[in-house]
């Protein structure tokens, strides 16, 4: 017997950004669009299970959907030309519908404008990924203010705020033009890229990582590449996730953290190595280098490696040395250090690490990263400080026991 719930709510997670991304460039509002999916994901729920699950759920829920806006703008006494020119699209625009008679009407720039949209420069970070979150990832704002551990209410006020941003400084519901793509672009990517490693690393909680977030990352990035198919940068982010995430069963052991040099490599996932190299390849055959190809880049030689000592650290710090030629960032420069010393030596790299105390003396991997090379030199006393440290500016717990542990190891 099918489970009309768990279908629905797969077809919800799926589709539901889609949908809502033709009905907000139709009735020009969030709230509408969203309230109209939401009915018609209802009406799903108290028809499928009497009348059967039709053969296009999604198909049923986009009509629904619809026919849901056009009553309420008739409840609501809208704007009249809104309604014709949904009443018009409905009629005109779906013409190719299921076998059940069902009509579908999918415009597919329509989620590239809402994308846009909900990372436009003019709403702060935090507003842009609960945005992205709840019209593109199907999302609800209990399970976005659950997985960034801020309060419902405090989420809610911050849609809130963002949508009444939209409206009130008349950001466009469109895809910007040639001269401003690649600056927008850049942003899209990096809320996707920041929902991932919120979950690949969780900043706090009791668990170190958050599967629902990695996941809807990765999928908002396949949305990104089936916009966008020869966006060189947008396949390289997926392909960097992608092997990123193939190691996460590996990561955490008995609720303790293992590091990549430990890990059982027979625990990765070689279907998402294998999508993950053959995005990259993708990427680097398009010939417009850029900094997410260059991280999955690094990612792709760790996931190659049978064992820890066939790690190609000389071309990881490589890598390293570009890709701080496009971000100059200390947190970078300290990953290029890290690869200095698994491959010319550990006091090479100690000394390129030390040079970076200036900036990173308040990151908890400046001093994590010095005390694993200090363990490697046998300076015991030096390693333990710089494990205390760490400690002492580390929220995670599942990052703290570990550090804890290296602590017991030495002491």
């Amino acid at each position: 017997m099918i489970d009309c719930r768990s279908l629905a709510e797969n077809v919800f997670r799926e589709e539901s950004g889609r949908i809502i991304a033709g009905l907000i460039r139709i009735s020009g509002s969030f709230d509408r669009a969203e309230e109209a999916v939401q009915e018609a994901f209802a009406a799903a729920l108290a028809a499928w299970p009497e009348h059967g699950v039709p053969s296009n759920p999604a198909a049923w829920i986009t009509t629904t959907a619809h026919r849901k806006l056009i009553d309420a703008a008739r409840r609501h006494r809208t704007h009249v030309e809104k309604q014709e020119s949904l009443r018009y699209e409905i009629e005109s625009g779906a013409s190719g519908g299921s076998e059940d008679g069902e009509e579908v009407m999918y415009f597919p720039d329509n989620r590239l404008r809402l994308i846009f949209t909900c990372c436009h420069p003019a709403l702060n970070r935090e507003a842009q990924v609960a945005l992205t979150l709840r019209t593109l990832g199907g999302l609800s704002t209990q399970e976005i203010a659950k997985a960034f551990l801020v309060p419902e209410a405090t989420l809610a006020q911050r849609l809130v705020r963002a949508k009444r941003k939209i409206q009130e400084a008349h950001i466009p519901y469109e895809v910007p033009p040639p001269e401003r793509l690649r600056e927008r672009l850049a942003s899209v990517q990096a809320v996707i890229y920041l929902i991932f490693n919120e979950g690949y690393t969780a900043s706090s909680g009791a668990g170190l990582i958050r599967e629902d977030l990695c996941a809807e990352a990765i999928r908002l990035g396949r949305v990104l590449c089936e916009l966008l198919p020869n966006d060189a940068e947008s396949l390289g982010l997926l392909a960097l996730m992608l092997l990123q995430n193939s190691r996460r069963a590996a990561r955490v052991r008995e609720g303790s953290l293992v590091t990549l040099e430990e890990q059982d490599r027979s625990r990765w996932d070689q279907d998402a190595i294998q999508e993950g190299l053959a995005r990259l390849d993708q990427a680097l055959a398009l010939r417009q280098a850029g900094p997410y190809q260059v991280q999955a880049a690094i990612a792709a030689l760790h996931a190659r490696a049978k064992a820890p000592e066939e790690t190609d650290w000389n071309q990881i710090a490589r890598l390293y040395e570009t890709l701080l030629e496009w971000n100059p960032s200390p947190v970078i420069a300290l990953n290029h250090a890290v690869a200095v010393a698994m491959s010319s030596g550990l006091e090479a790299g100690l000394r390129q690490i030390d040079a970076l105390r200036a900036s990173l003396d308040h990151y908890y991997l400046f001093h994590a990263a010095r005390a694993d090379v200090l363990r490697r030199l046998d300076r015991r006393a030096e390693a333990v400080k710089a494990y205390e440290r760490a400690a002492a500016l580390t929220a995670n717990p599942v990052e703290l026991e570990f550090l804890n542990k290296r602590l017991r190891e030495l002491t």
